[in-house]
């Protein structure tokens, strides 16, 4: 089929205005499944997106409509996540596209993440096809949403196509939308093989199947193709579309959207973002993939059993091929044994990675508290970056430590601007703007620690906001501020899996609050055992467990008291001698109970 009959586009959107559900609307329209085939949430392949009703990876497919023009076109579709956390993944879909159908709840109207989204598709200079979705809804306002379309995202309101995905209005408009208002591929200049590979995923029988783009040149089976940043050369295997499975097809052409699979065995053979090309013509130049991704957020996952830890090297290697952003080296604690210090982008990506090593993977792990990556001026001028707190250096050796900040863009109703000042301020952030966007809606632009939305920031800003607030953030660089280590000690022993980096001011309500919880589920010895909270030498917050008592005089019936006395006072001198020499065993259960609900 000829470049001019093919249109590459992604559908991009806050979380839960509909995509996925819109994806399936235009599959069935197409006809490129049948009625039979025909389920909710067709793209969404794991089972981890089906239940959270969300998005995670970004699904291509390829489909072929006949247009009121006479002529069949193949539309190649993108469907990306819609989570802050996921924007990675939107951004590698939309290198592979030339437009994208940007969705607009009819009853929401615009939120944070639409407008990240919109950011996004402009910076790969996009052509996007407003549609408002939803308008079957009884709180369905077209007019509101047409004047925030104008007003917030600066897209002529009467561009937007009214549509409900889910009652299967306005689909035919949306595809002549797609086939009219977005370009077809460029026409290549030479017919040198270039084709950029926007994502991979690991089979356990075939190898790596790398998504690609091609954007010159052609691929078939048999072929020699080299990896331009591994130089490495390998043979197809298979080329082929997603129809939504994956067909096999003679060749890929320009402007196609398909797989390919070739002789890759690891999955450190296949980067994404990579350029593909032939091995006996290869390109000069790569192809310009997309920025690369750096972790945010870090935290250590260890195996419950330690003979699990190469199986779970195992799983973290076959996750790591599909999910560019995560990444993972090995460490050791003295409480948890060998593990790895893994990073995500965000508390929502950690979570999915963990329930995906539960499920597919069937291991069973811990993971530590989270934390970001601070940098670190010693007093000798050397400069250091430190994600685990058992790195820092000693507080004599630090000249500054600077901690990541995030710009947050927070779409709320006006009513509840104080108390999510309040919560901002709490956060030891500040509000620097703030928009009035319509009649009842504003948008506050906060500066904050990356720490201090970590865990439950989210959370909270919902159930303020009765579920109507959101929130899009970006990295906004690093800033000096008062932070110090704070150590756990039991029985006057550090344990390293309990240590934090916090802010000075926050360190006491912190160790409290810790000491409080690790009272609760370290057992009882026979003498008092002290937790304590300390930073450098200074104990900050204290709770004490106390002893069990033997009864020593169980065997003494009548008799002198004297007896008894002297037995009480051998127990007293036993317990002053296991005092000073006594160890603590914490439990692998006391770990895993603090560190979850931690």
């Amino acid at each position: 089929m000829s470049l001019e009959l093919t249109r590459n586009f992604s559908i991009i959107a806050h979380i839960d205005h509909g995509k996925t559900t819109l994806s399936d609307r235009l599959l069935e329209f197409t006809q490129t499944i049948t009625m039979r085939q025909r389920q909710d949430q067709l793209l969404d392949a794991m089972d981890l997106e089906r239940e959270r009703g969300i998005t995670i990876k970004a699904h291509p497919v390829t489909m072929l409509y006949p247009a009121q023009d006479g002529k069949t076109y193949k539309l190649n579709l993108l469907d990306t996540p819609g989570h802050v956390d996921f924007s990675y993944e939107v951004s590698r879909s939309l290198a592979a596209c030339e437009g994208a159908l940007l969705l607009v709840d009819a009853a929401q109207g615009v939120e944070a993440q639409t407008v990240a989204n919109l950011h996004l598709a402009n910076q790969q200079k996009l052509h996007v096809v407003p549609v408002i979705n939803k308008v079957d809804l009884p709180a369905a306002d077209l007019p509101k949403v047409r004047r925030q379309l104008e007003e917030i995202l600066a897209i002529p309101g009467e561009d937007g196509i009214p549509a409900s995905a889910k009652m299967g209005i306005g689909i035919e408009d949306i595809l002549e939308a797609i086939v009219s208002r977005i370009p077809h591929p460029e026409v290549p200049q030479d017919n040198v093989l270039r084709a950029l590979v926007f994502d991979s995923v690991f089979d356990t029988y075939r190898g790596v199947v790398s998504y690609v783009r091609l954007m010159s040149g052609s691929i078939k089976r048999g072929v020699q193709i080299r990896m331009f940043s591994t130089n490495k050369t390998y043979e197809v295997k298979e080329v082929g579309v997603f129809t939504p499975k994956m067909t096999a097809r003679d060749v890929l052409e320009p402007g196609d959207v398909g797989y390919l699979i070739a002789n890759m065995k690891s999955s450190t053979e296949v980067k994404i973002g990579d350029t593909v090309t032939d091995a006996q013509r290869p390109c000069t130049e790569a192809l310009p993939g997309f920025k690369e991704i750096h972790p945010m957020v870090f935290s250590g996952i260890y195996p419950v059993s330690s003979e699990d830890f190469e199986q779970l090297k195992l799983a973290l290697g076959k996750l790591q091929i599909n999910d560019a952003a995560f990444s993972y080296q090995a460490e050791s604690s003295a409480a948890l044994g060998f593990g790895f210090r893994c990073g995500f982008l965000g508390l929502l990506h950690m979570e999915i990675v963990q329930e995906r090593l539960r499920r597919e993977y069937n291991m069973d792990v811990i993971s530590t508290y989270p934390g970001v990556v601070y940098e670190i001026t010693k007093t000798n001028g050397e400069e250091i970056t430190v994600d685990n707190p058992c790195y820092l250096p000693e507080p004599q050796e630090i000249q500054e430590i600077r901690e990541p900040m995030v710009k947050a863009f927070i779409l709320i109703p006006n009513d509840y601007i104080g108390e999510m000042m309040q919560l901002v301020m709490e956060k030891r952030g500040e509000v620097t703007i703030t928009e009035t966007l319509d009649d009842n809606r504003v948008m506050l632009t906060c500066g904050l620690p990356l720490n201090e939305i970590l865990v439950d920031f989210n959370d909270r800003l919902k159930s303020l906001t009765r579920g109507y607030g959101s929130m899009d953030y970006e990295y906004d660089g690093y800033q000096a501020a008062n932070l110090v280590k704070m150590d756990m000690l039991i029985a006057g022993e550090p344990v390293d899996a309990f240590a934090t980096i916090v802010h000075r001011e926050k360190a006491e309500s912190r160790g409290r609050h810790l000491a409080a919880k690790l009272k609760e589920v370290i057992p009882q010895q026979l003498f008092v055992v002290a937790i304590q909270a300390a930073i450098g030498g200074k104990i900050i917050a204290r709770e004490s467990i106390s002893a069990m008592r033997k009864d020593v005089t169980a065997k003494c019936y009548g008799g002198d008291i004297s007896r008894k006395r002297k037995l009480l006072e051998k127990q007293k001198e036993g317990k002053k001698k296991m005092k000073a020499i006594g160890k603590i065993n914490i439990p692998q259960e006391a770990f895993i109970k603090v560190l979850k609900t931690d």
